[in-house]
């Protein structure tokens, strides 16, 4: 699961990819305006961004160099028509991670946002494991050891955010606004509540959870 911000003026495009990514369970939101783009990544924190070029408002490649110029650091795929070579030299110096010229497979779009969300220090395979949990994010599976674990949509989006962020604290706040949509009416108590729910799925021990409490803090996930 990641929380992808893809910033596209071709609604039938854009909607088609939140589409085919929602289905591999990434949580997706679509603006179709640079300056509302560049609103959103100065108040919400992305996994991915896909960039169009030509914008209204403000054009893809400016967003790209404000977001770098603030020291944005989040991966981002430039999704365009312009196929000139120096035109992906350009996004590159500005700081583009991946480039993508339309027309375009959505399977190959796919692949490279799971190209970079990979992690190898927390991956095997295509399998995240952190002490005796594995979950495998492309076939929306987990195990504690040998036992398949159930997992609600949201609880299985939870628990890869965390074992992708090992040792990592997040407040309450910060969960909130990366696994759940961002206008989303959910509420920190709503993040207490999955939490709680987790831990009683993959705990084997009750009293040292994977998920940590860092009272006054957050949660941290630990093997």
């Amino acid at each position: 699961m990641a929380k992808i911000l893809m910033v596209e003026d071709n609604e039938d495009l854009a909607c088609n990819v939140q589409t085919w990514l929602q289905s591999e369970h990434h949580v997706t939101e679509v603006v179709n305006d640079g300056k509302v783009a560049m609103d959103h990544l100065n108040t919400y924190a992305y996994d991915v961004i896909i960039l169009d070029w030509d914008l209204p408002g403000m054009s893809g490649i400016e967003i790209l160099q404000a977001f770098r110029g603030k020291g944005g650091s989040t991966p981002i795929i430039m999704l365009t028509g312009k196929a000139r070579l120096q035109d992906k030299e350009l996004s590159f110096e500005k700081g583009a991670d991946d480039y993508l010229t339309k027309p375009f497979e959505v399977r190959e779009l796919s692949a490279r946002i799971k190209a970079l969300l990979r992690r190898p220090t927390v991956m095997i395979g295509n399998t995240l494991k952190v002490g005796n949990i594995e979950l495998d994010p492309t076939a929306h599976k987990a195990k504690r050891g040998d036992e398949q674990i159930d997992l609600l949509p949201k609880e299985f989006a939870l628990l890869e955010f965390f074992m992708r962020n090992t040792g990592q604290i997040f407040s309450p706040e910060t969960i909130l606004d990366r696994v759940w949509q961002s206008e989303s009416e959910s509420s920190i108590e709503t993040v207490y509540t999955y939490v709680k729910r987790l831990r009683s799925k993959i705990d084997t021990d009750k009293k040292n959870s994977l998920i940590k409490t860092v009272y006054g803090v957050g949660y941290r996930m630990e093997a």
